[in-house]
């Protein structure tokens, strides 16, 4: 059995925190933030092993080394950890975006950055399909981590599509291709992929051969040449 395989009908509504408890404050402090995180990466562990639904609030904080009661104090619930768990994936997910691809510091190729930064996205996703494969399922039917992740994904978009529109200045890219549009369909078809490899596992590929085969398909939708003579400025 998967971690997958415990979520299979909408999360019943989270008890309140215990009566008497006061509303989760979040850290204050540098030993707070550390216990937070502590929770965070608990819980993690715990929703890979068991499940969104059999995961226990009590799991996570002995999982944490912490009281029950202390779990309240950083989270309302276990839907709001939860959310924490899947911003930090989708955060690690989203960095080569950024570090490597549009990284203006870097002097290669947009080819190389492609295929570099595509590796090291498959590398992230494959480390981390188990959980991924949980926050895949509980999105399907929570709008408030669906709607949390969008906005996410969104706040950095800017950045992206300042690169897009300077590789169709300088020739290298359709100029009537949207940049919202080439971002997002890119973005659905490396998180799909990577999906039905990693979580599902429908095929089984070569990991650089799966690496090289997504590289050749971004190039060719953004119709840009594997050249090592093409260079251009992200960022």
């Amino acid at each position: 059995m998967t971690s997958t395989d415990n979520i299979s009908s909408p999360a019943p509504v989270p008890p309140a925190a215990p009566e008497g408890r006061e509303k989760a404050s979040g850290p204050r402090s540098r030993k707070g933030m550390a216990t937070r995180a502590r929770l965070v990466t608990a819980a993690k562990a715990v929703f890979e092993d068991a499940g969104f639904l059999d995961a226990r609030i009590s799991d996570i904080a002995e999982r944490a080394g912490l009281s029950h009661g202390s779990f309240y104090h950083y989270f309302d619930s276990k839907e709001q950890v939860f959310r924490e768990v899947a911003k930090a994936i989708g955060s690690l997910l989203q960095e080569p975006l950024y570090t490597t691809i549009f990284n203006p510091a870097s002097t290669a190729t947009p080819a190389e950055r492609i295929r570099q930064g595509s590796r090291a996205f498959l590398e992230s996703y494959r480390a981390e399909a188990r959980i991924i494969g949980v926050i895949e399922m509980v999105s399907r039917y929570d709008p408030e981590l669906t709607s949390t992740r969008f906005e996410y994904h969104q706040a950095e978009r800017v950045r992206a599509i300042k690169a897009v529109q300077q590789l169709q200045h300088r020739g290298w890219m359709d100029s009537s291709v949207h940049p919202d549009v080439a971002l997002a369909a890119l973005s659905a078809m490396m998180n799909r992929f990577a999906e039905m490899w990693f979580v599902q596992k429908l095929f089984d590929l070569d990991f650089d051969e799966g690496v090289e085969q997504l590289t050749k398909l971004s190039l060719n939708a953004l119709r840009l040449a594997d050249d090592p003579a093409s260079r251009v400025v992200f960022g």
